[in-house]
């Protein structure tokens, strides 16, 4: 058996880096290989990403589009025609989706109504389309909606100094 004080690396695989500028008698001296002069000659050279030379950039050519919504609900979807795993008469939680292996990431889940349910189930979500409640419902089975535990946003995010708190001489805002 093949010990730890007895591993090394296959021979050749190894390779010592090329030493640079250490005179015009060994390979790469001077100017060690980056040419005559110029910003790529200097130390610190690397030019900003997206540098085109001068050129007006891309990203700074290609016009500004749309925002970011900050009250954007993320889902994890599964549509009816996958609800056909489970038996008849079954109650199908989000739990019960997850060991099943229809949700991977941990987000409120939302049923939507591609393809068709054969069976009928009692589907409990967070959310629901109209197409997916009306195909469970068309099954003779039930979609219950789950309320989301969404903590309460903070009244104000920058408080106005009341009377007597805050930090000693600060003034209230006008």
């Amino acid at each position: 058996m093949v010990e730890l004080n007895q591993l090394s690396p296959p021979r050749g695989s190894r390779k010592k880096p090329q030493r640079v500028g250490r005179g015009i008698g060994a390979r790469k001296g001077k100017t060690a290989g980056r040419g005559n002069k110029g910003q790529l000659s200097r130390t610190g050279r690397r030019r900003r990403p997206g540098f085109e030379g001068g050129q007006m950039p891309l990203h700074r050519r290609l016009p500004k589009r749309g925002f970011t919504n900050i009250f954007r609900s993320e889902h994890a979807v599964v549509n009816v025609a996958e609800l056909n795993v489970f038996a008849a008469g079954a109650r199908v939680t989000p739990e019960e989706l997850r060991a099943r292996g229809l949700l991977r990431r941990p987000l409120p889940v939302k049923i939507l109504g591609d393809g068709e349910l054969k069976v009928k189930l009692t589907v409990v979500a967070h959310a629901f389309s109209a197409s997916a409640k009306e195909k469970i419902e068309k099954a003779g089975g039930k979609a219950e909606v789950l309320g989301l535990a969404v903590p309460p946003a903070p009244a104000t995010l920058r408080p106005r100094n009341i009377e007597g708190s805050g930090q000693a001489g600060e003034q209230p805002r006008a």
